[in-house]
């Protein structure tokens, strides 16, 4: 399996730390971000993997050459000239996953022990087009998943935001979506052409009428590590996963 880390965003959460430096290179307990992925990855047999680069895009290209990239086959895709979400990025990068093959995303602020095995082995018996990581914890956004785990909505609870795919679902169960997503490369024949758009909102598009689901994983050995107040929590999730 393949994988995209999503590491071209601003950070604009991680100020001041990412005022000089791209959030894929904040340490935490010492490792950069970017870092800790890439090995975990490795550890998981991902060998062959994509970065997305914007903010600061240099620093993180020779970060990634001075350390031959850990041993990985590292693909980088540029978006020098705009920041194409999340959506757009996984577009532009669509060469990369040439095999035919289910391939694995994930922002590289988010640190997890989730088991990759486990995750690929439901997406490839419930022939979805998308399985999407996700979990019991507060947040203001969620997915609004059905008993078969079946994508069917997104709600905004701050804004009292609803948009329900599937009306007619019933029983319908609130999770927070982990940043980590196993996807069909089919999945490109359905996207916009290119430019700026969310992923996100493209799983809403598609749900309607195609298979999207979610896996649900632990909270208590996730964490969202753009967030300064997160970094601790994360140096102490990263120690706990070293010493498994």
């Amino acid at each position: 399996m393949k994988a995209m880390i999503f590491a071209a965003g601003l950070g604009t959460r991680l100020k001041p730390y990412t005022e000089n430096m791209p959030k894929a290179l904040v340490p935490v307990a010492g490792v950069p971000m970017l870092e800790i992925l890439i090995k975990h990855l490795l550890e998981s047999g991902i060998r062959d993997i994509i970065v997305n680069v914007h903010h600061f895009a240099g620093q993180v290209i020779d970060f990634l050459d001075r350390n031959k990239n850990f041993g990985a086959n590292i693909a980088i895709s540029h978006e020098d000239e705009l920041l194409l979400d999340t959506g757009g990025g996984l577009k532009k990068a669509a060469w990369f996953f040439n095999d035919n093959e289910p391939f694995l995303v994930q922002n590289v602020d988010v640190l997890s022990d989730l088991d990759y095995s486990k995750m690929l082995d439901t997406h490839t018996k419930s022939g979805a087009l998308a399985t999407l990581a996700v979990c019991r914890r507060s947040t203001s956004r969620y997915f609004l998943l059905d008993d078969q785990n079946q994508l069917c909505g997104w709600e905004n609870t701050q804004t009292s935001e609803v948009r329900m795919v599937q009306p007619g679902a019933q029983n319908l169960n609130r999770f927070a979506f982990s940043g980590i997503h196993i996807i069909d490369p089919s999945i490109f024949g359905f996207m916009p052409e290119g430019g700026k758009f969310s992923i996100v909102a493209t799983y809403l598009d598609l749900a309607a009428s195609k298979k999207v689901i979610g896996f649900q994983h632990n909270p208590e050995t996730w964490v969202d590590m753009g967030k300064p107040e997160e970094l601790l929590k994360a140096a102490s999730i990263l120690k706990s996963m070293k010493n498994a």
